[in-house]
């Protein structure tokens, strides 16, 4: 059973080293899961009995826990360059169709892959069209609002 204490010490450094990195509240909840498990460990609990715990405790602490702390902390999204275009007009240089899974607009000066954010709808060249959003490295687009 020794040697357990020595894989939960593992197991407690390894999550404090990967939540140090990506700041995810992922592997964090590893670590007093881990920590109860080793005081197991040390009390010759058997084996099973030890990763029950260790997986009850984790499940729970990130389910109750995670909530909590990413509201009070105040991790944040922060928005890329990209995100600053939702909302902006841009010129459609090629038309947009979506059956025909084409089209680009200029915005900035940069070109961009776009689709309509309505299936139906087609854009036709030197149309102007408002970003509604970005999906992976395309931009939905829809028709300008009229004011």
């Amino acid at each position: 059973m020794e040697g357990m204490v020595f894989v939960w010490l593992f197991v407690i450094v390894a999550a404090i080293l990967v939540e140090a990195s990506t700041v995810s509240l992922v592997s964090i909840w590893f670590v007093p899961s881990a920590c109860i498990a080793m005081i197991l460990a040390l009390c010759g609990v058997k084996l099973w009995i030890q990763l029950t715990v260790f997986f009850v405790v984790f499940i729970l602490l990130m389910l109750i826990l995670k909530p909590i702390f990413k509201k009070n902390i105040g991790l944040k999204i922060v928005p890329t360059n990209a995100d600053a275009l939702i909302g902006m007009q841009a010129v459609v240089i090629e038309p947009i169709d979506n059956l025909h899974a084409k089209g680009q607009v200029r915005v900035r000066g940069q070109v961009w892959t776009a689709r309509s954010a309505d299936g139906d709808v087609t854009f036709e060249e030197g149309q102007t069209v408002n970003i509604v959003k970005i999906e992976g490295v395309k931009l939905i687009c829809s028709q300008p609002s009229k004011t």
